[in-house]
């Protein structure tokens, strides 16, 4: 996997025009983009548009952003391009951007093939339980090891907030799976330490 390091030099490179560079971050951030705006919808034609014309968008444009995390830039402006196409849709209008749907339906969730079915069961049971919110800092924080300076620039919330979004969704896991181990368990599957499929993969 690409380093931060490594991506903020290629973007430099593609701000100055290097169109090498910027193929380079098309390809090292497609899946990643992908798997991430795959939470919010199932249409994969939809999803594919809205990553292609993102990219399309940046080259095009006239001026051309600093960033200081070039993944975390790259999901918040899919996010938000996917919450602009769903506005557009009379019946699919979210409130606010909290109630912008983020699922695991068709996420590889992590957990140990040797644990039981029924251990399987409470932790699938867990994360339905959480907000769309919580699933998310989630997701961006276990999945993507994002920092709380970039889940926050995705996620439109500060450094605190994001702590606390963080701090409450664990707070829930830990209670509804009444297991310490079971928590325990879940940021090791979350960590990507073991490796099967709860949910049906994308």
């Amino acid at each position: 996997m690409n380093t931060a390091k490594e991506d903020i030099l290629l973007w430099e490179s593609f701000r100055k025009g290097d169109r090498e560079a910027f193929a380079t971050l098309f390809r090292n951030h497609y899946e990643t983009l992908y798997r991430f705006g795959g939470k919010f919808t199932t249409d994969s034609q939809l999803l594919e548009d809205c990553i292609q014309e993102l990219f399309i968008e940046l080259w095009n444009a006239t001026s051309r952003t600093q960033v200081v995390s070039v993944r975390s830039y790259l999901l918040k402006s899919l996010k938000y391009k996917l919450l602009r196409v769903y506005r557009k849709k009379r019946n699919l209008i979210p409130l606010r951007d909290e109630e912008f749907a983020f699922e695991w339906s068709h996420e590889s969730f992590l957990i140990a093939e040797q644990e039981s079915a029924e251990k399987r069961q409470k932790v699938r049971k867990a994360m339905e339980m959480l907000s769309h919110r919580q699933k998310e800092i989630i997701y961006l924080k276990y999945y993507q090891n994002l920092s709380y300076e970039e889940v926050g620039e995705v996620m439109n919330i500060n450094y605190q907030v994001a702590r606390n979004l963080l701090y409450q969704a664990m707070k829930s896991m830990k209670k509804w799976l009444a297991d310490p181990l079971g928590l325990l368990f879940l940021l090791s599957s979350l960590s990507g330490h073991y490796i099967l499929h709860a949910f049906s993969t994308v």
